[in-house]
């Protein structure tokens, strides 16, 4: 016989059906029944023109969305031909230095019927802007675009560590970007609060859970502190997670990530609108899960995560390649992990019912651990002041590196299995055909740039950064200025080091 709270609990859940507060069992009464989650691939290599190639493949094999990969300068505010880009470009993702290679990445395809998701954090403003910008040359209607903007600047600090400016002016940043959207992009998702890289890090999903939510509290604060209203821009946050190994838990913290968002939003800052209340993610299966032991061992891996994330509500979906621990997906890898998607919608028959392990006893008592768990971390950063000063403290990066360091320790004793790696290892591995960056994209790439700083009206530029780091200097909202720079063909290495001369870099403390 279940204990008396279960039974409470299970009671509880059972009554708030699907679509109704605090949306434990998803945020649609109906779920996959009425639609499927955006099913969006995540792509970019070598240059513009390639990855547009790569994107026109996809929506053609039946992808629903876009998602742009951006290289590490672009990630770091760098152009192509900076010295320190060097050997960098195009290898992880498109190189976007200025407008014209926006243009070149969605050449054909139109910008105001495809939703786009953009993965950039420290620089998210200015790729923002010059997205904007080619949708605007392309005709459409920025106020009727849909996608979603990543923007979340708080986890660089916290885990991916891709940051330029220090934390309290990268926060006025994505402010504006909230503020700026909330006014003119109402259809447009202008951050996306990221736990996957924080477990990506080495975090539990406890900590991945808590730590995404409370950022997600603070670009709030921000915004309230801007003089926005909680139900103008909370309607359109958005959220990204993991979906790992643990299949039960994964499914466990997804349905723990609604109802504590939906809670907190109505008791902390009286949020009404019901739009408010929704937590919308998206999914990305376990890159850090992958080997390259065996690698045809990671398209089980991946399907077993990516039915977590449906099974637990996913409105978006990435599946991993199984070739991702080698090099950026083959043709052929990226194809099949689409087909996996597809498989699990059309075939596995897990899509009839919304909330298919509500009422089970052990998801339950999951969902409500992980909700408790993640109030409790949520209460010890509130006591520090927020997440600024818990990042300056060294607070969650110590203790997601302590997380990570606990689970290593388990792999090399056996006590936690990787197959193929510390288990039923083989010998023997099968050959992949791995996708190869062409050394001559670089040089391709850094020569466009060149030609592109020949033929722009340099004086346009030159007054366009001046204005810039004027409104820098105030407080005023920077998206008018940074439309203006990238209009007139300013790159993003421009745009950034003017930006950084106001604001300054952050060097992160040695956490010891």
């Amino acid at each position: 016989m279940q204990p008396v709270w279960m039974a409470h609990h299970y009671n509880q859940v059972m009554a708030a059906a699907a679509g109704q507060f605090p949306y434990t069992r998803g945020i649609h009464e109906g779920m996959y029944r009425d639609r499927l989650w955006t099913m969006r691939q995540f792509s970019g290599f070598s240059t513009p023109e390639e990855t547009n190639r790569r994107y026109r493949y996809l929506l053609e094999q039946g992808q629903t969305g876009l998602s742009v990969a951006f290289d590490l300068p672009t990630l770091m505010g760098y152009d192509s031909d900076d010295p320190l880009a060097a050997g960098e470009v195009g290898k992880c993702g498109a190189p976007v230095s200025s407008l014209e290679d926006m243009e070149t990445l969605f050449a054909g395809i139109p910008l105001g019927d495809v939703t786009v998701s953009m993965t950039i954090n420290s620089p998210a403003a200015v790729i923002w802007a010059m997205y904007l910008v080619a949708a605007e040359k392309q005709g459409a209607d920025i106020s009727r675009l849909s996608g979603t903007l990543q923007n979340d600047i708080l986890k660089e600090y916290i885990a991916q560590k891709e940051y330029i400016f220090p934390p309290r002016p990268s926060l006025r940043l994505v402010t504006d970007t909230i503020e700026f959207g909330a006014r003119h992009t109402p259809r447009f998702n202008p951050i996306s609060i990221s736990g996957y890289h924080i477990r990506e890090a080495g975090s539990t999903a406890l900590q991945e859970l808590a730590f995404t939510l409370r950022d997600g509290l603070e670009y709030a604060d921000c915004a309230l502190e801007r003089g926005l209203g909680i139900d103008e821009f909370a309607p359109r946050f958005s959220f990204f997670f993991n979906a790992h190994n643990d299949f039960f838990e994964e499914i466990a913290k997804y349905r723990a990530a609604r109802q504590l968002w939906a809670t907190l939003l109505r008791d902390r800052y009286g949020a009404k609108d019901e739009r408010s209340l929704k937590l919308r993610f998206h999914a990305q299966t376990a890159g850090c899960s992958l080997t390259w032991q065996q690698p045809y061992n990671n398209v089980i891996r991946t399907t077993l995560q990516a039915m977590a994330a449906v099974l637990g509500g996913a409105q978006s979906l990435h599946t991993n390649s199984l070739d991702e621990a080698f090099a950026l997906p083959s043709e052929d890898a990226v194809t099949l992990a689409l087909r996996t998607q597809q498989v699990i919608a059309y075939e596995s028959g897990i899509t009839a019912e919304p909330d298919p392990f509500g009422g089970s006893y052990h998801v339950e008592e999951l969902t409500a651990k992980l909700d408790a768990g993640a109030r409790e971390y949520i209460r010890k950063i509130d006591a520090m002041g927020g997440m600024v000063p818990a990042i300056e403290a060294g607070y969650p990066q110590a203790e997601i590196a302590q997380a990570s360091y606990e689970f290593q320790k388990k792999v090399e004793s056996g006590e936690a299995v990787v197959v193929g790696v510390n288990r039923f290892r083989s010998e023997e591995e099968r050959p992949l055909e791995l996708l190869r960056i062409d050394a001559a994209a670089e040089a391709a790439q850094c020569a466009k740039l060149r030609r592109l700083r020949g033929s722009r009206n340099n004086a346009a530029v030159s007054k366009a950064l001046s204005d810039l780091a004027r409104e820098a200097e105030g407080s005023a909202n920077l998206m008018p200025a940074l439309l203006g720079a990238v209009r007139a063909y300013a790159t993003v290495g421009e745009i950034c080091a003017t930006v950084r001369s106001v604001f300054g870099c952050w060097q992160e403390r040695p956490n010891i």
